[in-house]
């Protein structure tokens, strides 16, 4: 069986797409986790299925990690999603269904970039969720190294749609968040783990941020994180409520609505390339070009 597919990133965050519309698409975690080796198979961390919506939005949207584990959101998909809709349907607006509820996608300002609607954070211990109660979850009690001398601690948690835990340090460099990672998105706090996240903030509302993602690991962006930093850092007064999260990727601009406390969030996207996977051999071939293959020749035809 052979089945085309997109190739897309937002700010890095890269992603498989598959169109399940009209032909349903079921693949194993094991034939996943195949396809997403950067070295064997095509490389990614989420796959996204864009389905028919059963109730009625434009589309429902899967997302997969590389592991092959299936996760209730992502931003930056969500952001790719919407770009793709905006473009097919050519309206302002899509909706975009997930199993962490319905969200809205349009059409910003600048070229290939996308507005998403994320929705209301959710602050409460069970919601977010953790396994012990905390009355205030902008710093709850974990940290990582010796007791009087902890290399992490007092994180803020947020959830997303998915769970966060962001640590405020000084400089986001200067840890082995490859090494932390791990440990920290499994630590029995989290019962659901969780997407860990470094940042500082070094000047008025601007963020640098890095992410070790639940499933997929260190990422050059995550959506949902740059957005649960956001609101943490407003949360305790470190920010306002609009922000530009700067990750390894690139700027991403986060507001915290006060109307109603809906997040919303600007990003680019980008199309890399279109391609076939042979799921007999779990081969892909590339079939068509991508934004920045476009964009040359058109620079080219110009000159």
């Amino acid at each position: 069986m052979r089945r085309s597919f997109l190739k897309m990133n937002g700010l890095g965050n890269d992603f498989v797409v598959w169109d399940a519309r009209t032909e349903k698409l079921a693949l194993t975690p094991d034939v996943i986790a195949a396809l997403g080796n950067r070295e064997t198979g095509i490389g990614f961390d989420q796959m996204i299925t864009v389905e028919r919506s059963p109730s009625g939005a434009d589309v429902f949207m899967r997302i997969h990690n590389c592991d092959g584990s299936e996760v209730s959101a992502c931003g930056n998909a969500t952001r790719c999603i919407g770009r793709l809709l905006i473009e097919e349907t050519e309206k302002d607006a899509v909706s975009i269904e997930t199993r962490a509820g319905l969200l809205i996608a349009r059409k910003a300002e600048a070229p290939l970039s996308v507005t998403v609607d994320m929705g209301k954070p959710r602050f409460a211990w069970n919601e977010i969720p953790l396994a012990e109660e905390f009355a205030d979850t902008r710093a709850i009690e974990l940290q990582i190294g010796p007791i009087d001398a902890p290399i992490l601690h007092t994180p803020a948690a947020v959830s997303m749609g998915n769970p966060h835990a962001i640590f405020w340090v000084k400089d986001v460099d200067a840890y082995d968040l490859g090494k932390i990672g791990p440990l920290l998105e499994h630590h029995p706090i989290f019962p659901e783990a969780a997407n860990i996240s470094l940042a500082h903030v070094f000047a008025p509302n601007q963020i640098r941020v890095r992410v070790w993602e639940r499933g997929a690991g260190l990422t050059r962006a995550c959506g949902t994180a740059a957005c649960a930093v956001a609101v943490a850092a407003a949360r305790d007064g470190r920010a306002g409520r609009s922000s530009v999260i700067h990750l390894p990727g690139g700027p991403i601009a986060i507001t915290w609505r006060e109307s109603d406390d809906h997040v919303l969030m600007t990003g680019a996207t980008e199309v890399e390339f279109e391609g076939e996977v042979d799921f007999d051999s779990l081969t892909f071939v590339r079939t068509g070009p991508g934004d920045a293959d476009l964009q040359a020749a058109s620079l080219e035809v110009a000159q």
